[in-house]
């Protein structure tokens, strides 16, 4: 049996329903897709030494076949090509995927690229001009308070390599605005469209993760 764990690096959340198929060697043999249970294992009824692990279409592994082969992931749009993103930096790199719905937000005279729901495909095209034309498009004006949160997520990713809770948003901006216009209510207001792990992330450029909410 061989069984292959996928996992959020920053969380350790597991994904779910997540596609996962084995090439097997010598000779490349694939495995029908198999989906990840609630804790993120797809099993495999084999026995093989060694080949390749692709999730979703994308290599994640090349080498040994263990028991289990954990397959750890940044986003959960993340590319092959992607960089990891640590503390003290930002991942970059393009995180399409194939058949990923993207769509274009003319920036300063150039087309950036995002998926579906507005996040960057590559987090190093961020810029305030960014923040601000994803801001229009969603009908959000950016106030003094936007822009506080917008720094801070950035801030604390490149600090930890993570992105920030909403407990620790509450957590600096109560000490910063007072127990009330720092609260989880007051941030929502600021951020009407899925809060500010979400709307909030989007517009500091950083990438979606399923641990939103």
């Amino acid at each position: 049996m061989i069984t292959v764990k996928v996992f959020m690096r920053v969380t350790g959340e597991p994904l779910k329903r997540t596609p996962v198929v084995l090439e097997v060697d010598p000779d490349g043999t694939r495995t029908a897709a198999v989906d990840t249970d609630r804790e993120g294992r797809a099993r495999f009824p084999l026995e093989a030494e060694s080949g390749k692990v692709l999730v979703s279409g994308i290599e994640r592994y090349h080498g040994q076949f263990a028991d289990e082969i954990p397959i750890g992931l940044w986003s959960v749009v993340e590319s092959a090509a992607a960089t990891a993103g640590h503390p003290g930096e930002f991942p970059s790199g393009s995180n399409a995927y194939s058949d990923m719905a993207t769509r274009t937000l003319e920036v300063d005279g150039r087309q950036v690229v995002t998926d579906g729901e507005g996040y960057l495909v590559d987090p190093s095209d961020w810029s305030e001009a960014f923040a601000r034309e994803l801001a229009a498009a969603e009908g959000l004006t950016l106030t003094a308070r936007h822009w506080a949160v917008i720094r801070f997520l950035r801030e604390h990713y490149s600090r930890h390599g993570s992105q920030a809770s909403v407990r620790d948003m509450v957590k600096h901006f109560r000490a910063q605005w007072g127990p009330q216009e720092g609260g989880s209510a007051a941030l929502h207001r600021l951020f009407p469209r899925g809060g500010p792990q979400k709307q909030g992330n989007r517009l500091a450029g950083l990438l979606r993760t399923k641990g939103e909410h």
